[in-house]
């Protein structure tokens, strides 16, 4: 380190995830590049240092933001941090709209909550949290940074979810909202995004082994070659949308993932909780549809001979024929692979219930580096 650098005052932003899941792999991703962010947004003449962490406390689910900062803020004290920013993918409500972040300048901590940043959220946390980094020490009168001269809603300048700022200004204690119907859409789409479908996906493989066990099976029986000509493109799109309600429902019911409202969950973020694992499992399972579809195709073709097909049709047959064999072969297999999907590992199917985080057996941090307890 040069002397120069030595000469410049240093500052210490804490960068905590909780729960240690999503939120940490973009903390991750974030800290390898918001120094280089702060310095040039905020203040270039300033040796900043990012510290990276994992939440010790859980987010609490009854709304008690002000509960998550006063955890944030004593571990920044513990920690001799300068500032905290807190990342979540607790969905975050005030006054019913939903939260995207608040700062506390007298705590000199901040709290993000992901899934309201929508799909894009490393984008928007990086465009974010440097803002509010740079509200929490101007607001807390830090010497080490000249006053920012902007205007209040910075941040929600520079994010789209952000479209409003309240809270009172002479303390420092704002709230950054979104609007009541597009903030919802778009934390509902953030929600499904940290709930990762493609993990969901990946956690059904047993489902799709037994489906295409199935569908296997079924393309051996000239009744659904005759079934499948029989019917019309209607009822068979009603046939794969029951199908795939089943599988959802099934997956749902028999892995208990469905969120009941408690003291501790209220009624509005328990039916979130279950919105966001719905749309989860409903384009896992679609995914996984395609991937039958497509199989089934393949399989038909090699297997059963256009001769074949055409005595037993009585007809002559084209791709078309093939297609629609293997769609109402795919939606059959789906009810019969939501009974493999019992046979998936508890663990994998849980992850797929939004409000559901695992215990991991032990994690790290930067606060000792020492194992602690799940989230």
């Amino acid at each position: 380190m040069t002397q120069s650098e030595q000469d410049r005052p240093e500052i210490v932003v804490g960068l905590v995830a909780t729960p240690p899941d999503h939120p940490a792999r973009v903390a991750a991703r974030l800290t390898t590049e918001l120094t280089s962010g702060l310095a040039e947004r905020v203040n270039a003449d300033v040796r900043w240092v990012v510290r990276e962490g994992w939440g010790e406390v859980a987010p609490r689910r009854d709304g008690g933001v002000e509960a998550l900062l006063d955890d944030l803020a004593q571990r920044r004290a513990d920690d001799h941090w300068d500032v905290a920013v807190c990342l979540t993918d607790l969905p975050l409500h005030a006054d019913r709209v939903p939260l995207v972040a608040q700062t506390s300048a007298r705590r000199r901590v901040a709290v993000l909550s992901l899934p309201a940043l929508g799909l894009h959220q490393l984008r928007a946390a990086r465009a974010a949290v440097p803002d509010l980094v740079s509200r929490l020490l101007n607001e807390a009168s830090d010497q080490r940074v000249p006053p920012a001269g902007r205007a209040p809603a910075e941040t929600a300048s520079r994010v789209p979810a952000v479209h409003r700022v309240v809270g009172e200004a002479d303390t420092g204690e704002r709230r950054y909202v979104a609007s009541r119907l597009i903030g919802r859409l778009r934390l509902l789409i953030g929600m499904v995004r940290a709930n990762r479908p493609g993990r969901a996906l990946l956690g059904l493989s047993k489902l799709l082994v037994g489906a295409f066990g199935t569908a296997a099976f079924a393309l051996t029986t000239d009744t659904i070659w005759q079934m499948g000509a029989a019917l019309g493109g209607l009822r068979l799109a009603v046939i794969m949308v029951l199908g795939l309600t089943a599988l959802v429902a099934w997956l749902i019911v028999a892995h208990d993932l469905w969120e009941k409202p408690s003291r501790e969950t209220p009624t509005e973020l328990a039916r979130l909780f279950n919105l966001g694992t719905i749309l989860t499992l409903t384009l896992a399972t679609v995914l996984s549809y395609v991937v039958l579809f497509v199989g089934t195709v393949l399989v038909a073709a090699l297997l059963i001979d256009t001769s074949v097909l055409e005595q037993t049709l009585q007809r002559p047959v084209d791709l078309t024929d093939y297609l629609t064999l293997a769609w109402i072969t795919s939606s059959l297999a789906t009810v019969g692979g939501a009974i493999g999907s019992g046979l998936e590992n508890e663990e994998t199917v849980r992850a797929a219930a939004y409000g559901y985080h695992p215990h991991p057996d032990g994690w790290r941090d930067e606060k000792s580096g020492q194992s602690h307890g799940g989230s």
